[in-house]
């Protein structure tokens, strides 16, 4: 993954409790290993494990930069000779981030994007989806319903679920094992359409 011409975009998605996080920062701690140049942000709204850390459900945790708008990405590490940027948490800078990791990737930045590919009610979780459509690399993980025991491609929100749209992050969407459980396809609640 050493820096050339052009970057390269790995997506890592999936529901809530999948080792989206836990995915990333193995990936991170390669390159490290391998001497590269890697930071690694996540959104300033995730706060659940302190400030400048990226933490997965597992307990495996890494330094992070937290960042509260897309647009900031770009400049944040300008003049400098990234290889690797890492963003945990990307669902919740919203389009914008879409554009911000293009400018990355035409710096030769390789971009590490882990991020929720849907909504707590099953709906695709922008802009997670349309990096996936042009990413060099996309792993999509399950969890494991926790009705069931099957693979869980959803989470469902189990506790307080009257706090909004789910596709506009808001602070009250973040949470954990207390709000969210991960369901399979059989036990998800797909929203009615009107």
């Amino acid at each position: 993954m050493r820096r050339s011409d052009a970057g390269r975009l790995e997506v890592i998605a999936g529901p809530m409790f999948s080792g989206k996080s836990e995915e990333l920062l193995r990936r991170v701690r390669r390159a490290k290993l391998a001497g590269l140049d890697v930071e690694v942000v996540n959104h300033a709204m995730d706060a659940r494990y302190g400030e400048g850390s990226v933490s997965s459900h597992a307990g495996l945790s890494i330094s992070s930069i937290p960042v509260s708008e897309a647009s900031d990405l770009a400049g944040l590490f300008e003049g400098r000779e990234l290889d690797i940027l890492a963003i945990d948490e990307a669902q919740f800078f919203g389009p914008g981030l879409i554009p911000a990791v293009d400018s990355l990737l035409a710096r030769g930045i390789t971009v590490l994007v882990a991020g929720l590919c849907v909504t707590y009610d099953a709906r695709p979780f922008e802009p997670i989806p349309s990096l996936m459509a042009v990413a060099e690399e996309v792993v999509k993980l399950t969890a494991v319903c926790t009705v069931c025991g099957a693979d869980a491609a959803f989470h469902q929100r189990v506790h307080d679920p009257g706090v909004g749209d789910s596709r506009v992050p808001v602070a009250a969407h973040v949470g954990g094992v207390e709000t969210y459980e991960a369901r399979c396809r059989r036990h998800v609640e797909f929203p009615t359409t009107a």
